[in-house]
């Protein structure tokens, strides 16, 4: 047996060596005087008692106590204090910090030490298993036997936790409530031991959508919870309940049976519709009881203007699934034109959006199309129509017209756009330098491996990058210098105010910058002849704005130009 005495005073140590060699021969004891001392002998070696002194200079025994107790969850050591001191409230106070006996010095005998030792052995195994049962009711109490997820009464104390604990700043918390459509038919029509099943593949599937710091709780039946925290936009949430109902659209298997199911999803949102934890539960379900009263397998948000927004977002969304193929897409093109000859020297390809017999701009559904990643099909689309529309019209008219693309910043992913352009230009037989590709900046801000390359992959095959909206958001001169830029489009907002003194000697510091970098420059919205004129004393090459058109379909174009 290997003991660690830790006392201050040789005399007593001493007794307690000679008291411990004569009840047991065949123990190992190490001696120290202080707790310092004491802990780097527990650190160095394992002993299974220790006898510790209660009143030491510097540190006391209690405080040896409690840090031996912090250390000791998988380790079998009975701790035994000692003491002159026959307070009664002494020994309570060293048992309740977790020694297993308290014995008074003056009495400590050959017999006595020896049955202490033994009963605190005894004791501190039986804490073990007090402790180890505790653990496991804990884990019944708090976790879901089913799935393995937290329970209802962990979540809701969750709940509260996180809405007491959510910083004071501008940070959300949505609160995520669904439930399984049809969920008692599947239990009527297979039985209870297939419905549970299901559950468990569904706990699994959700599981994955989110990250390891979000609570997923199972609260009733069919019905999950999900705490989101620390959003910094109502976005965040958008996009996890999204990938959450995206990954039911794969079946289900369940030994052998094929199962389709979907979920309804409501949300709500701390602190926006509610600062208590109740209310946020009684918000989230009545959320998701609308998602179903909209037809299932729907998410819906318990404040309206939240709803409304992801309404018309989602179905934007679905409705550009097949827009391609049922042709509703059309480019439009505003003319540029030469500042100097005042002639038309290229177009701008624009996207617009034919739907139910309204047009629709790219603003209201491009970022949409990017979050979905339905922009890669649409913009090969466009590139493809520009590409083929440009090469027409210089056949038709025996000039040498330019046509500049939109690229947005999701197509930079697409690992085989350099190939598709290359094929569109040997196709239609379109001089590369005729083809301008538009990037924003907030494009130039994404330094992946892949963006860049495609960009220079550009370049080299002899199209030319243009900066588009430069003066605005995050303009930046690194991107001159950094990426193959040929042109750089002032944006419209500068061109709009330039009647502003300082607005006039900002466009004045950009055109003199860009010019002294040998840069072509393209300013865009001219809207009148001040406009003009300032383009002209600036020397800015290219113009385009309402002054000369607004984008025009291809027959018009052809009608008026061509």
């Amino acid at each position: 047996m290997n003991i660690l005495i830790v006392d201050d005073d040789v005399v007593d140590r001493e007794h307690l060596v000679r008291t411990l060699n004569k009840a047991n021969s065949y123990c190992h004891i190490v001696e120290t005087e202080s707790v310092d001392e004491g802990l780097a002998a527990f650190k160095a070696e394992k002993f299974d008692v220790v006898l510790l002194d209660y009143r030491m200079p510097k540190r006391d025994g209690i405080e040896l106590l409690l840090e031996l107790r912090s250390a000791l969850v998988n380790q079998s050591v009975a701790i035994i204090m000692l003491s002159n001191s026959e307070e009664s409230d002494l020994a309570l106070e060293c048992i309740k910090n977790g020694a297993q006996d308290f014995l008074l010095k003056s009495e400590v005998t050959s017999s006595r030490l020896q049955r202490a030792i033994l009963q605190s052995q005894t004791r501190f195994e039986l804490e073990k298993k007090l402790y180890k049962s505790y653990q496991e009711a804990r884990e019944l109490a708090e976790h879901d036997s089913l799935t393995g997820l937290a329970n209802r009464y962990a979540f809701e104390e969750a709940l509260r936790l996180n809405i007491t604990q959510q910083p004071r700043d501008d940070a959300k918390l949505a609160l995520i409530l669904f439930d399984l459509d049809k969920f008692k038919f599947i239990n009527d029509s297979h039985g209870h031991d297939i419905g549970d099943l299901l559950l468990k593949q569904v706990s699994n599937r959700v599981y994955k959508c989110l990250r390891e710091n979000e609570l997923f709780a199972r609260v009733g039946g069919d019905e999950f919870a999900i705490i989101l925290s620390h959003l910094k936009s109502v976005d965040n949430a958008t996009r996890v309940t999204q990938r959450i109902l995206n990954c039911f659209d794969e079946a289900f298997n369940i030994l052998g049976i094929e199962i389709k199911m979907g979920a309804s999803i409501g949300i709500a949102i701390f602190p926006d519709n509610s600062i208590s934890a109740t209310e946020l539960l009684k918000y989230a379900d009545i959320a998701m009881y609308r998602a179903k009263k909209l037809g299932r397998n729907q998410i819906c948000y318990f404040e309206k203007k939240m709803q409304e927004q992801f309404l018309q977002q989602y179905q934007i969304e679905a409705n550009l699934v097949g827009a391609l193929e049922r042709d509703e897409f059309i480019l439009h093109y505003q003319p540029i034109v030469d500042t100097v000859t005042l002639q038309v020297i290229g177009f701008e390809a624009l996207i617009r959006w034919n739907f139910q017999n309204t047009l629709h701009f790219p603003d209201s559904f491009i970022p949409i199309a990017e979050s979905s990643r339905a922009i890669i099909d649409i913009g090969r689309w466009v590139i493809a129509q520009a590409i083929y529309q440009i090469s027409t019209w210089n056949l038709q008219s025996d000039k040498a017209l330019s046509i500049a693309i939109n690229l947005s910043s999701v197509q930079l992913a697409d690992r085989t756009l350099i190939s598709f352009i290359k094929s569109l230009i040997e196709k239609y037989q379109v001089p590369p330098a005729l083809i301008e590709f538009e990037l924003t900046e907030t494009a130039l801000l994404d330094n992946s491996s892949q963006a860049i390359a495609v960009i220079e992959s550009i370049s080299q095959l002899g199209c030319h990058i243009a900066l588009d909206d430069f003066g605005t958001g995050f303009s930046s001169v690194s991107h001159l210098q950094n990426f193959p830029i040929n042109t750089v489009k002032i944006d419209k907002s500068l061109m709009l105010a330039s009647h502003e003194p300082k607005t006039r000697a900002l466009v004045d510091g950009l055109t003199a910058m860009l010019h002294s970098l040998g840069l072509n420059i393209v300013a865009e919205g001219i809207e009148d002849e001040n406009n003009l004129r300032l383009c002209q004393q600036l020397n800015i090459q290219r113009i385009q704005g309402y002054f000369f058109s607004k984008p025009l379909s291809t027959a018009c174009i052809e009608k008026k130009y061509l």
